[in-house]
């Protein structure tokens, strides 16, 4: 058996039964993974992924093991491992290092021990990943090809990186892709952070005021699916342009100061610091509820939490309720971190399949091209090329027909003389 550390290892049954309907459910990939498994792109390389450790993401880890790559994987979250999916790709030949419930300790262990292995090639979630070896390692260390990072929160960190000139080696924005960000982002977190919130709580959302911290691609996506459920949406952003989009949709739009008194519901999704702090928990509802569906378990204070409550206690499974000096209750939802994983199972897998299907295109793309795209050490976009694939092969999965432009049609949208 390959080396590995998971929390269960007869588990593996009923992983292999999630993993299977999420592989039905993911035409794109599948036929991607079909194609792999005739042409081996990744014959004897080495490919690293620090990722939610789901039955969407063992698809993609099944996909690039049929491309013949060796495969080490990390969990990009303490909470959102699914063991039972663990177990089943530990028993399909993955090296995987992640269970629910990673200590801050063992979650940085589980990275490192993929590192160990000299992949050529990381997938990351977050960045954390990445990130970790630019702390820890010298760039003469490591062998890596390139680099493919899944969300808005690590592509930041990443460009951030780019910035001071420190980047080791090239990475691949996958999540300012069209087939991701406009899918995966809104409707993937939109449904994901409902369905976590429904499923820890069991409450009605109709007639709840919800304050939604942000109004980038995931809040959006998370104020359609509330307000398509009843209830009243409360914008709160820092962006002059976001905010006017927000009112133009249709929300109100509030500083979180004054959002906070009227919430019955805050849900977070800005990748930033402190958004729900103490001056906001003082004027909070009694009985408010706080969740974040945005990467790290930053977005909502929790020094500030616990410094005004004089106890807490866990009431349903990753719902904590705190009490106030003042007698006031709050509930926080999964510690702060990701509610659609931790209280939920993410994403669906219909969305997941272009996601990762950007992950395993992108891939192939630099392993086959890497002699001839002479790529520095920069933040690079998806190529057009297969982010336009995807889409085509999708839309054919479900039997969607689209028109195509004619020889005169091209010809007028290329000329400056319009008109003529």
């Amino acid at each position: 058996m390959n080396e590995f550390k998971i929390k269960d290892l007869s588990l593996a049954k009923e992983g292999r039964e999630k993993i299977l309907w999420s592989e039905k459910n993911m035409p794109v990939l599948q036929k991607i993974k079909e194609r792999f498994s005739k042409e081996k792109p990744f014959k004897g390389l080495k490919i690293g992924a620090c990722l939610h450790i789901t039955s969407e993401t063992a698809a993609l880890i099944n996909c690039l093991l049929s491309g013949g790559a060796e495969i080490f994987l990390a969990a990009s979250n303490p909470l959102s491992t699914q063991d039972d999916v663990a177990a089943a790709l530990v028993k399909n030949g993955i090296h995987v290092y992640g269970w629910r419930g990673e200590s801050n300790e063992d979650y940085y262990w589980c990275i490192e021990k993929v590192l160990e292995q000299k992949p050529n090639i990381i997938h990351d979630d977050g960045a954390d990943m990445i990130s970790f070896i630019h702390q820890n390692f010298k760039k003469n260390e490591i062998n890596i090809i390139a680099g493919f990072e899944e969300t808005t929160t690590g592509v930041n960190r990443l460009k951030a990186l780019e910035s001071e000139n420190k980047l080791f080696f090239p990475i691949f924005a996958i999540n300012n892709a069209n087939t991701k960000r406009l899918f995966d982002n809104r409707y993937g977190t939109g449904q994901g952070a409902i369905f976590g919130i429904l499923n820890g709580l069991h409450i009605l959302l109709a007639g709840k005021t919800i304050v939604i911290a942000g109004y980038g691609w995931c809040s959006k996506g998370i104020a359609l699916r509330a307000s398509g459920n009843g209830a009243k949406v409360i914008i709160t952003e820092v962006d002059p342009i976001k905010a006017l989009e927000a009112y133009m949709d249709g929300f109100q739009v509030l500083p979180m100061e004054e959002a906070i008194k009227l919430a019955d519901i805050v849900i977070t999704a800005t990748g930033c610091i402190d958004v729900v702090r103490k001056e906001h928990l003082m004027n909070a509802k009694n009985g408010v509820i706080l969740c974040n569906s945005g990467h790290f378990d930053v977005e909502i204070n929790k020094e500030d939490l616990n410094e005004l409550s004089i106890s807490k206690r866990e009431v349903f499974p990753y719902v904590t309720e705190y009490t106030l000096n003042d007698g006031r209750k709050i509930y926080l939802l999964a510690d702060g971190r990701l509610v659609n994983l931790v209280l939920g199972r993410g994403h669906p897998p219909e969305i997941m399949d272009l996601s990762f299907s950007l992950h395993a295109l992108c891939a192939e793309y630099i392993i086959k091209n890497k002699d001839n795209l002479n790529l520095k050490a920069k933040v690079y976009d998806v190529p057009l090329e297969v982010d336009i694939k995807i889409a085509e092969t999708k839309l054919s999965s479900l039997g969607i027909k689209i028109d195509t432009l004619t020889d005169k049609q091209k010809i007028y949208l290329e000329s400056w003389k319009y008109g003529t």
